[in-house]
């Protein structure tokens, strides 16, 4: 059992993860920038020590900082939360030199499963449904011309590398298609620094349904249901559902044993989100997978009663899934929802200032 772990992240995240581990009897290694010295997450955690200034770059993101923390004070395990550097498979490949297990998926199925291209590609060799497309990236406008016509209009162009709804554009014919592609290409370029493309058809209209897997290190691998995230602005999630209302329970059914079978070929470890697409005659399209825990991950904990913190603790530390796919029973309904400090009458443009009352539900 890890005896010490460091949170490599901030704010709500990296308190989740230093309750979980109280809970579990494991003591915590808060890191924090300076200017967030005063942070709850470092007056939380058994320790706490300054990897970095203000900007994320000099602190969060900086890896060298980050595991001498954990060497420093005697860390066994680093939990990096979502963001920063969860998805970083380089940053995984130096914690396993440094003997320091890292608490996610191997570096090889980030690599493969962090490029949206390469993941789209395994996921066909695999038989998980994909929205029709090109099989990878595209290079050329040409190219991207000669698969819109085999497809058809409208066509969405995507940064592989992307995220957080950068680096997308729709186009709904062949006379947008070129603009498209070259703002998306800089989008991606100054977001990600890789402006690699893929395409897919459009789906108009379509339903978002993501699935929480759980997979150990002994091969076994098992779904959670899912979350419905259909409600968006800008590709933002604005709500997150559980369970969807839109899903016979022999769709969710189909659907988990998808996510799973996807989750098996790419041998996937710990917690994982495999993302779909489902069309007005309700048939199924994988886009993507997070390689890590999601902000929304509290949905699915309400209506199952498992903490996926302390899972993906377990399951980093070897132990099996205690349970099995027909033992898990989804009891409840849970909404999830995005917070936003925006000005609506000027497009929603973001405005800080100051929560001056609060009121949590209760009941």
């Amino acid at each position: 059992m890890f005896k010490k772990i460091l949170v490599a992240n901030r704010g709500e995240i990296a308190v989740r993860i230093i309750r979980a581990c109280r809970e579990m009897g494991i003591e915590t290694v808060a890191i924090y920038s300076e200017m967030d010295r005063h942070a709850l997450h470092k007056e939380l955690a058994d320790e706490a020590i300054c990897v970095g200034k203000d900007r994320s770059i000099n602190s969060y993101l900086h890896i060298p900082n980050i595991l001498t923390a954990a060497i420093h004070t005697g860390c066994d395990a680093i939990h990096p939360g979502f963001g920063f550097l969860s998805e970083n498979p380089k940053f995984v490949r130096l914690c396993e030199e440094c003997q320091i297990k890292f608490i996610g998926p191997k570096a090889e199925v980030i690599d493969k499963m962090g490029d949206k291209a390469m993941a789209r590609k395994m996921m066909i060799e695999a038989g998980v449904p994909v929205v029709p497309g090109s099989e990878g990236s595209i290079e050329t406008l040409e190219e991207a011309t000669g698969i819109a016509l085999e497809i058809g209009y409208p066509v969405i162009v995507k940064a592989s590398a992307g995220g957080g709804g950068k680096g997308m554009r729709i186009a709904w014919s062949e006379g947008e298609l070129k603009s498209q592609l070259e703002m998306a290409k800089m989008e991606a370029l100054n977001a990600f620094g890789d402006d690699t493309m893929y395409m897919e058809k459009f789906i108009v209209d379509p339903k978002h349904i993501e699935i929480q897997i759980l997979a150990d290190e002994q091969g076994n691998i098992i779904h959670l249901g899912e979350r419905d995230c259909s409600m968006q602005r800008k590709n933002q999630k604005m709500i997150e559902e559980a369970p969807s209302s839109v899903l016979s329970p022999s769709e969710r059914e189909t659907l988990g044993a998808i996510a799973v079978k996807g989750a098996q070929y790419v041998g996937y470890q710990n917690a994982g989100t495999m993302e779909f697409l489902m069309d007005s005659d309700h048939r199924f399209y994988f886009i993507e997978m997070n390689t890590r825990i999601q902000v929304e991950h509290p949905v699915t904990e309400m209506v199952t009663g498992i903490d996926l913190i302390k899972a993906q603790i377990r399951i980093a530390e070897g132990q099996a899934l205690p349970y099995k796919q027909e033992q898990i029973k989804i009891s409840g309904h849970a909404i999830e929802c995005r917070i936003n400090a925006e000005e609506p009458q000027m497009d929603f443009r973001p405005c800080p200032g100051t929560i001056d009352q609060f009121f949590v539900p209760g009941g």
